[in-house]
C-alpha cells in the first residue's frame, strides 16, 4: 500500500507540473483508500509548496540532466525526509528506489543517502527558502516592500485555514455556536472539527468561504429589494452571500461563462435556500448584455492570477508567468468597461480579486477611474495572507455619481 500511495502522489505531482493541472481536482476521484488520502494529500501539497527548497537538497549530488519524473521523485523523497514526521528514512529509500526505472535505482539510492547524511540545508535567498519564483518575490518587493513580501511568502507556506460563513437564510449564530462554530467576525467562523462533514453544512446552513473573500459582498452594501448583478459568479458563494444580505427580497442576476459552473451556482442556491437568484450563462467581458442603469449594485469578482490563493493552491506559483499577468489585466479591463454602464446613478460597484498584484488591483481601478469620471473610489483594501490566516484578497468600492 505504501508503494501504491507514493506512486499515486508522484503521478499527481508530475501531472500538476507538466499539464498545469490542479492537485485538488486530480485527487477528487482518487483510487486510494479514503483512510490513506490524508497522507497522500500532505505529501503532494508539501512537495508542491516547498519544491525549490527541496531541489536545493539534491542538486549538489546530481550531475547532468535527469528525467522530469526522476526530478519530481527526488523532490518528493526529500519532502518525506525533511518535512514529514513519522516517515522513517529506510521507508523513503526503499519506496523511492522501487518507483524509479531499473537503470536509475543505484543513482537515486545514492543521492537519497547523500541528502540524508548532509541534512536539510537552507538558503540565504528567502525566495528559495519559501519556494517562490524569483520574479514573484521581486514583484512583491516592488509593490509592497521587502518586509511584507517576506511575510506573504512565509504565510503561503502554511496550510490553509478553513473558514465557514453563516447563511442566515437557514440558521442563526446561536445554532452554529452550539454546533462548535467560533465566530471571528459577524459572519465568518472556524470549527475544531472538519466543517465539510457537519450535517449543518449539508443542510445549507453555512458555506465554506475565505474570511477575506467574504468581505467583497459586505462592501457591496446590498439592501432587501434591490436589483443586483454578480457578473463573474462561480462558484456562487458571493452570490449566496449577496442573497443573504438581501434577505431573499429583490432580484439577483448571477452570470457565469461556463454552463457546467453555472449549474454549480444553481445547486448552491437551491441547497442554501436562495429564491431570488437567476443564473445566466454569459461572458462578462461582452458589452450591452443588460440595460443601462439597470442594477443598483454590481459585483465584479473578476478572473485573476490567483496569487493570493497560494495556501490552497500552491501550484499556481509554478503555473503563472509575468506574461500571464499582463494577459489577465486586459480581460479585467474589458469586464470593467462592459459592466460599468449597467450601474444605476448613485449605485455601488465592487471590483475584487483573489490576487496580490497592483497591476490587477489598484492599477486597474485607477486606470478605470481616469476614463470614467462618473465613478468615485469610496474604499479599497488589500488583505494579506498573514492577516487572520486568510487568503490574499483585494476589493475596491466604487460609487457612480447621482
Amino acid at each position: 500500500m505504501a508503494d501504491e500511495m507514493r506512486k499515486y502522489a508522484l503521478d499527481v505531482i508530475e501531472r500538476v507540473m507538466k499539464e498545469h493541472a490542479y492537485a485538488a481536482i486530480l485527487m477528487r476521484n482518487s483510487p486510494i483508500e479514503r483512510a490513506h488520502m490524508p497522507f497522500v494529500s500532505e505529501l503532494v501539497y508539501t512537495t508542491l509548496r516547498n519544491m525549490t527548497l527541496l531541489e536545493e537538497q539534491w542538486k549538489p549530488f546530481v550531475h547532468g540532466r535527469i528525467r522530469p519524473r526522476t526530478r519530481y521523485l527526488l523532490d518528493m523523497s526529500a519532502c518525506e525526509l525533511f518535512f514529514m514526521e513519522k516517515v522513517p528514512a529506510y521507508a523513503v529509500f526503499s519506496t523511492s528506489v522501487e518507483l524509479c526505472s531499473r537503470h536509475e535505482k543505484g543513482f537515486v539510492n545514492a543521492v537519497l543517502h547523500q541528502m540524508e547524511k548532509r541534512g536539510l540545508v537552507k538558503s540565504s535567498d528567502p525566495a528559495v527558502n519559501t519556494s517562490h519564483p524569483e520574479w514573484l518575490y521581486r514583484m512583491w518587493k516592488a509593490h509592497y516592500g521587502e518586509e511584507t513580501a517576506g511575510k506573504i511568502m512565509q504565510a503561503d507556506q502554511m496550510p490553509a485555514r478553513v473558514y465557514g460563513r453563516i447563511n442566515t437564510l437557514k440558521t442563526d449564530r446561536k445554532t452554529l455556536e452550539e454546533a462548535g462554530a467560533v465566530f471571528v467576525n459577524d459572519i465568518s467562523f472556524t470549527m475544531k472539527d472538519n466543517p465539510l462533514v457537519h450535517p449543518l453544512f449539508q443542510q445549507g446552513c453555512y458555506v465554506i468561504q475565505d474570511i477575506h473573500a467574504a468581505q467583497a459582498a459586505v462592501l457591496l452594501d446590498v439592501k432587501p429589494g434591490m436589483r443586483v448583478l454578480d457578473a463573474c459568479a462561480a462558484p456562487g458563494t458571493k452570490s449566496q452571500e449577496i442573497a443573504m444580505f438581501m434577505h431573499n427580497e429583490g432580484e439577483l442576476v448571477s452570470g457565469e461563462l461556463y454552463e457546467s459552473r453555472a449549474r454549480l451556482i444553481e445547486e448552491l442556491m437551491e441547497r442554501t435556500g436562495v429564491a431570488v437568484c437567476t443564473v445566466q450563462v454569459k461572458d462578462a467581458s461582452i458589452k450591452d448584455q443588460y440595460e443601462e442603469g439597470g442594477f443598483e449594485r454590481i459585483l465584479l469578482d473578476v478572473p485573476c492570477s490567483g496569487l493570493g490563493d497560494l495556501k490552497h493552491k500552491p501550484e499556481i506559483r509554478w503555473h503563472e508567468t509575468p506574461e500571464d499577468l499582463d494577459a489577465i489585466v486586459k480581460v479585467q479591463k474589458n469586464i470593467l468597461e462592459a459592466n460599468a454602464p449597467y450601474l444605476k446613478a448613485g449605485g455601488i460597484m465592487v471590483y475584487s480579486t483573489c490576487t496580490l498584484n497592483r497591476k490587477e488591483n489598484e492599477g486597474q481601478v485607477q486606470a478605470f477611474l481616469k476614463t470614467h469620471p462618473e465613478y468615485e473610489l469610496r474604499q479599497e483594501r488589500t488583505y494579506f495572507p498573514y492577516e487572520d490566516e486568510g487568503d490574499g484578497f483585494y476589493a475596491a468600492k466604487l460609487q457612480k455619481h447621482e
